[in-house]
């Protein structure tokens, strides 16, 4: 099974040392939440694969290492995409786009996890780490088929604020969140809150709160120009 684990948030400037120390904490994080996919022969850091330019070289997540490559990556279109493949259909790609202060394209962090199909997977943590420790704006976990989902039948383009069966939603946004949503919702360190909406395959409980999250106001788009890095 493949599934994404995304935040988003508008213009923040951040030096290449706080980048690189966001970045290891974010790895380490994932290390410690997927131990399965440890890949052969990696020590105490794992060691990855920076994709670059259509080739990729081992990175071992060091500061020093992650400040290079992000300064490196800055000259080439301004994001790190690192992969990992581990045992047994196990493989993890990260791509980060950070420290952008453009009014127009959006800071990122993507996770995609790709797992055999009974594995388990610790989603919410996983989306809880990367809102812990990147303070986004908005953030979800979902699949191509909710991409599908909300595509035919709300309107969706990319780039909007959306839903998944696990969504992450920042201060300012989750005070718009209707008190009458059916999810599971969890406080996060941010004041964010973590909206545990429905089974991954359950698409008509996912649409139905991700309409009524753009309804109250909650999926608001950031203005455009964006003009902060949060609603």
């Amino acid at each position: 099974m493949e599934r994404l684990v995304r935040v988003f948030w508008g213009p923040r400037a951040e030096s290449f040392e706080e980048q690189a120390a966001r970045w290891e904490a974010t790895l380490g994080r994932v290390a410690v939440l997927l131990p399965q996919v440890r890949p052969p022969g990696s020590g105490a850091l794992w060691t990855w694969q920076r994709v670059r330019d259509g080739s990729a070289v081992p990175l071992t997540p060091t500061p020093a290492a992650l400040d290079a490559a992000l300064r490196e990556g800055w000259e080439d279109d301004g994001g790190l995409f690192l992969v990992v493949t581990g045992p047994a259909g196990w493989k993890l790609d990260l791509y980060g786009l950070v420290g952008q202060e453009s009014e127009y394209v959006s800071n990122s962090m993507v996770i995609t996890v790709r797992s055999p199909d009974d594995a388990a997977v610790p989603e919410s943590e996983l989306l809880a780490a990367v809102a812990e420790l990147w303070d986004p704006d908005t953030g979800n976990v979902l699949d191509d088929d909710v991409f599908d989902l909300l595509e035919d039948h709300a309107d969706y383009e990319t780039g909007d604020p959306a839903a998944g069966w696990l969504t992450y939603l920042s201060p300012a946004r989750a005070a718009r969140v209707p008190d009458d949503l059916k999810a599971v919702r969890t406080q996060l360190p941010t004041g964010g809150v973590l909206l545990d909406i429905a089974a991954p395959g359950d698409h008509d409980a996912l649409l139905a709160a991700h309409l009524r999250l753009r309804e109250s106001g909650a999926l608001q788009p950031l203005p455009t120009p964006m003009d902060r890095s949060t609603l």
